[in-house]
């Protein structure tokens, strides 16, 4: 199970360095993200092994399959950029609940993430709890089960 942080918990003040500076990109691209049809906005950053940040929002569209999700588009920039590795993820959303990473951007984050990478949910006041992609994606099938194929 993840840690949850108290609502009042891990708020902008008290974040580490690294996760206020993924906290400030992941924030910056919600309030660009195009949600006309749910009005829950996404955005989400994502490290590189080498200390890049890429970070997108979600864009819906009127015909609901052809919308995109903010993890979606941040590792497309990512892997578009030439990066390969994923060591941290940070996706802000909206509402009161908590809300992670659908199951399809679980998997796209897992094709360029180990297991043990921090996600961190946050909400616009900060972080509400971190779990590892493995919490989130058990026994998950990543590129290592098609060596040798």
């Amino acid at each position: 199970m993840g840690h949850i942080v108290p609502r009042a918990g891990r708020s902008v003040a008290f974040m580490s360095p690294e996760i206020r500076e993924l906290f400030d990109a992941a924030l910056a691209v919600h309030g660009h993200a195009y949600a006309p049809y749910s009005n829950f906005r996404v955005g989400a950053a994502i490290r590189t092994d080498t200390g890049r940040i890429f970070a997108a929002g979600n864009v819906e569209n009127a015909a609901y399959p052809q919308g995109a999700c903010a993890e979606a588009g941040a590792v497309c920039a990512m892997a578009s950029a030439g990066e390969r590795r994923i060591v941290e993820v940070l996706v802000v959303c909206d509402g009161e609940g908590l809300s992670t990473c659908c199951g399809g951007c679980r998997q796209r984050l897992r094709e360029f993430a180990a297991g043990s990478v921090p996600i961190h949910c946050a909400g616009p006041e900060g972080v509400r709890a971190t779990f590892t992609l493995e919490q989130l994606l058990p026994e998950s099938f990543g590129p290592e089960n098609l060596v040798g194929f």
